[in-house]
């Protein structure tokens, strides 16, 4: 590695100063920083230590992770704390040690986790399995930095033993436990947090982030492509920023390819927040909490920084990783390879007759999954579909539309359910990327758009896809079914224009429809929802 010398408007965040000075760089670390005089005649950027993602799934990128940091070093990101959970649960050990490796092929600072929910609950069909013992495995691995989110926060509070091995392992190596608890409150939240427990990033009110503050949780404001929390949370920073971190969780390609974690920063300043606490919460806690291999801005660190233009817009002028400049006046400078295909894929194309919704099928009750643009979260109602014959069908003209989830791991009948929301006037979007298990999941108006858009993800061995009229589309995800191995910047525009479809032609009236699809299937989050196994009650925890 070589050495330079690039000078600017220093940010000093923990000192809560900028002053203008000389930032010396050799063999990938900071060799000095020094004041200098400031030529008062040009206009000056500023240099501070870059940003991390505090909790993201990388797979929901649908880019492996040399494809992931393409994209995000272009907006001054130079790590993550990345939960492979997604990946783990298709493809198990393998999966997780997947990705490790082809995130160390590119200069990013990914910290990945041990998955401690693999499979998420036993009311769905998963690709694999991680117990306590394999759990214990990853944790002695010096690449895995923490325990993921806890989501089986039940099993938390009721002392469940394998749930309590697995906090026990991550205790033992002294390394964090992230959490995963919507709606926690109280007692429960307290003893959730005292088992260990040291984050959140699933708060939609201020009062629940308070509540968990209150205990010495760390919160953290999520802004993903689908879960929108930053409005309901930022206001805490004021007085909170010590405790508080950025992440997106789920991002979909083109919005990463549009910003990241730089756009919260610049928004949050927008709102009155003091400036300093904006950059603690972005840049300094994640390193901090999660004691990541990532340099602060200081001598002896490693050389990770930025240069931003201001300290308003957060509009990225360089990154450097190691010293390596990484980015450049928006352009990538990380080369990436066409990586290696793994996946866990065996099941057959479907017929019309499989997603028929015979009366037979359903209770007296029927009822409908309420999808809520922008959360996780979903409503229950009560439906009343059209009936033809022995079969229900959709009632279009009050957007009572055709669910269904279909086992991508072997051959087996199709899980049918109604959902409220999407908006598709005609035609149907599936995807297999469907938050926890990856089965596939479908919605649409009629039988055989379900079928076409279905089949058109099996026959890639995992995929999204949208067929309307005559139009079909469909983007490929051969990497687990959950990512693609082409250029980011490929994906990016390839899912946009399946996005567009779908909204401008279909009339989906969501914000990001593929993203709330896939977690029409997450059933840890409530209130209803759709497993391959049948209609599922978040709440109480059992089959409708």
């Amino acid at each position: 590695m070589g050495s330079f010398e690039i000078k600017g408007n220093i940010v000093n965040i923990p000192g809560r100063e900028i002053y203008y000075g000389e930032v010396s760089v050799a063999n990938g670390k900071i060799q000095s920083i020094r004041k200098v005089p400031n030529p008062k005649s040009q206009k000056t950027n500023y240099i501070l230590p870059g940003f991390i993602d505090g909790h993201v799934h990388i797979e929901s990128s649908m880019l492996v992770p040399s494809e992931f940091a393409k994209l995000a070093v272009v907006h001054g990101t130079v790590g993550t704390i990345s939960d492979p959970h997604e990946i783990a649960n298709v493809c198990g050990m393998e999966g997780v040690e997947y990705m490790i490796a082809n995130g160390k092929t590119v200069p990013f600072k990914f910290h990945f986790g041990a998955p401690s929910c693999v499979p998420a609950t036993i009311f769905e069909t998963a690709g694999a399995a991680l117990l306590s013992a394999d759990v214990d495995t990853l944790l002695q691995n010096d690449e895995i930095h923490y325990l993921s989110e806890m989501m089986n926060f039940p099993g938390v509070l009721y002392g469940d033993e394998e749930v309590c091995k697995k906090i026990a392992a991550a205790k033992k190596y002294g390394k964090p436990v992230d959490g995963h608890a919507p709606g926690l409150r109280g007692e429960d939240a307290k003893k959730y947090i005292e088992a260990g427990i040291s984050t959140d990033h699933e708060c939609f009110t201020a009062d629940e982030a308070l509540d968990k503050l209150k205990y010495g949780m760390k919160i953290l404001i999520r802004e993903g492509s689908a879960a929108k929390n930053f409005e309901a949370l930022i206001d805490l920073m004021n007085d909170y920023h010590e405790m508080m971190m950025f992440c997106s969780d789920d991002k979909h390609p083109d919005s990463l390819a549009d910003g990241h974690i730089n756009q919260l920063c610049a928004r949050a300043v927008a709102k009155g927040i003091d400036v300093y606490k904006v950059l603690q919460a972005a840049c300094i806690n994640p390193v901090n909490h999660y004691k990541m291999n990532i340099g602060l801005l200081k001598e002896s660190d490693a050389a990770d920084f930025i240069v931003v233009e201001d300290l308003k817009d957060f509009k990225v002028i360089k990154t450097f990783i190691d010293g390596e400049l990484v980015a450049e006046e928006g352009r990538s400078l990380v080369v990436s390879h066409s990586p290696e295909l793994l996946n866990n894929f065996d099941c057959k194309e479907k017929l019309i007759s499989d997603f028929r919704f015979s009366i037979s099928d359903f209770g007296e009750t029927v009822y409908a999954i309420e999808a809520l643009d922008g959360q996780l979260i979903t409503n229950k109602l009560v439906c009343n579909p059209t009936e033809k014959k022995e079969f229900y069908e959709c009632d279009v003209a009050n957007d009572i539309l055709k669910i269904v989830v279909v086992n991508r791991y072997k051959n087996a009948p199709v899980a049918k359910a109604f959902i409220k929301n999407f908006g598709i006037k005609q035609g149907a979007i599936a995807s297999s990327v469907a938050h926890d298990s990856h089965n596939i999941v479908a919605v649409g108006t009629d039988d055989e758009s379900l079928m076409k858009a279905v089949n058109l993800v099996i026959k890639e061995q995992g995929g999204i896809s949208a067929v309307h009229n005559k139009n079909e589309q469909v983007l490929g995800l051969p990497v687990a079914g959950l990512m693609s191995n082409e250029d980011g910047y490929k994906v990016a525009a390839d899912y946009t224009a399946i996005d567009k479809m779908v909204k401008e032609e279909m009339g989906s009236t969501l914000a990001a429809p593929f993203m709330t699809l896939s977690f029409m299937a997450l059933l840890v989050i409530p209130h209803l929802k759709l497993s391959d196994r049948g209609l599922f009650d978040g709440d109480n925890f059992k089959f409708v």
